[in-house]
């Protein structure tokens, strides 16, 4: 991954040597599905596709759901003493720290000529897919699908044989690196009720109005 400057006169390219972990919230705080992915994101298009997988987090209100998730959490907070002097925890995570360290280490995997013909042709067909959908909505998706994003996706096929410990990225790790693509950025891409739907312009004003009297998320 690197990062072009062009500022003050001086234009080079440095090198990401770091993985970034960042969430947000939309501008409204709670997802609207009555919106476009492009209203509830909005952050521009050149930090979007610097990230490799996006994923859409909603906090959906059910029962069940919501009684699991309190119900964690609170088990984690009685049991933090416990598994902080837990020495069968303690090896585990270290175990688990120097399989990554030894997968990062010793393994560069490069993709086969098989699995590059695969990823060549799905990443015809992905940009062919979202080309479509912008024409019949009139709308640019919120996430750009561009070559950082068939990078992305040669990155996650090596990770997948890295964590293998295969020194080659076969059609199966290109496979799984498309599905975790798909369930993500391209997900994220096509969310929003908007994005699959042409309104008119009575429907317009009327969503308009129907905003006014609910609050969304109450």
């Amino acid at each position: 991954q690197t990062i072009s400057i062009a500022k003050a006169g001086i234009t080079t390219v440095l090198n990401s040597r770091t993985s970034v972990l960042a969430a947000a919230n939309p501008p409204s705080g709670r997802y609207d599905d009555l919106k476009t992915a492009q209203d509830n994101i909005d952050m521009q298009t050149t930090i979007l596709s610097r990230f490799d997988l996006i994923f859409i987090v909603k906090d959906v209100r059910m029962y069940s759901q919501d009684k699991i998730i309190a119900s964690h959490v609170i088990k984690v907070h009685a049991t933090a003493n416990s598994v902080s002097g837990d020495t069968k925890t303690k090896k585990e995570e270290n175990w688990l720290k120097r399989y990554i360290h030894y997968c990062r280490s010793e393994c560069h995997p490069r993709l086969s000529d098989s699995a590059a013909k695969k990823l060549q042709t799905e990443y015809v067909n992905i940009r062919q897919n979202m080309r479509q959908q912008a024409n019949e909505t009139g709308e640019a998706a919120a996430v750009p699908i561009t070559v950082r994003q068939l990078e992305a996706i040669i990155r996650l096929s090596e990770s997948l044989a890295k964590m293998a410990l295969c020194h080659v990225a076969t059609e199966n790790h290109v496979h799984e690196a498309i599905r975790l693509f798909t369930v993500a950025t391209m997900d994220a891409a096509r969310s929003g009720i908007n994005q699959q739907m042409n309104l008119t312009p009575e429907m317009a004003q009327a969503e308009v109005q129907i905003k006014r009297r609910i609050g969304i998320g109450s």
